[in-house]
């Protein structure tokens, strides 16, 4: 009798074994399953994290530059529209003139700081735009040739002052528009004074060095010359 029970139990030895090694399986797997869910939190996590830092720090830089602009806002020194900078030419240049007025320059070394911040780990640059009125050239006057030459040189001049102010040489760039682009009517002198002015605004930058290289051949060809029927004439 004990014979046949002994018989009878050998057999469901092996089956407990094979449960046991399957448990065991079943355990390593889910282990396993559990450190990568726990990693691939921690990974997320850890880009939370830098996602917030950075946006804290982007919205720190937003903030400094806001304040930067805040009192040459309120003067009516410059204007901000959809993320461009507006700075009238009056403020910057006299009539007829690419030299620096003393206020001119010490805004823009106000605001260099500021800029320079804000483009910092991102993939923009500044583009400095230069605009001026439809007014013809007076005789005698053979320091510019037309509007575009003008706003060209004031664009350049506004461009070489952020650079001495300590904007990378690799973030700013020039362009010309002339009279093109007008804020404001040119049949007065209060529209004229809107127009003739240099706006700034953080673009894209190319995608690499031969497309950078071709779009300051680009702005320097617009600075020139200019597209056919687009340049206008200087004021004086």
């Amino acid at each position: 009798m004990n014979e046949e029970i002994e018989g009878g139990a050998e057999p469901t030895a092996p089956v407990w074994a094979a449960f046991g090694d399957l448990m065991a399986a079943l355990l390593g797997a889910f282990v396993l399953i559990l450190v990568g869910v726990i990693g691939m939190q921690l990974e997320a996590s850890s880009r939370l994290a830098d996602e917030i830092k950075q946006r804290q720090l982007e919205t720190q830089r937003r903030k400094t530059l806001e304040q930067a602009l805040a009192g040459p806002l309120a003067a009516g020194r410059v204007t901000l529209v959809d993320g461009r900078i507006g700075i009238s030419g009056n403020v910057l240049f006299a009539v007829n003139s690419d030299q620096l007025q003393p206020q001119g320059r010490a805004l823009l070394r106000s605001l260099a700081g500021p800029l320079s911040a804000y483009l910092r780990d991102r993939d923009q640059i500044l583009m400095v735009s230069g605009f001026a009125d439809d007014q013809q050239v007076h005789a005698g006057n053979a320091r510019f040739a037309d509007n575009w030459e003008l706003s060209a040189e004031r664009a350049l001049t506004v461009t070489r002052a952020f650079i001495e102010a300590g904007v990378p040489a690799g973030s700013v760039f020039a362009a010309a528009f002339g009279s093109e682009q007008p804020v404001s009517s040119n049949a007065d002198e209060a529209g004229r004074a809107k127009n003739r002015r240099v706006e700034i605004a953080a673009v894209p930058r190319p995608a690499g060095p031969a497309a950078h290289a071709k779009a300051a051949a680009g702005a320097a060809t617009g600075a020139s010359g200019g597209p056919a029927g687009a340049a206008g004439k200087a004021h004086e």
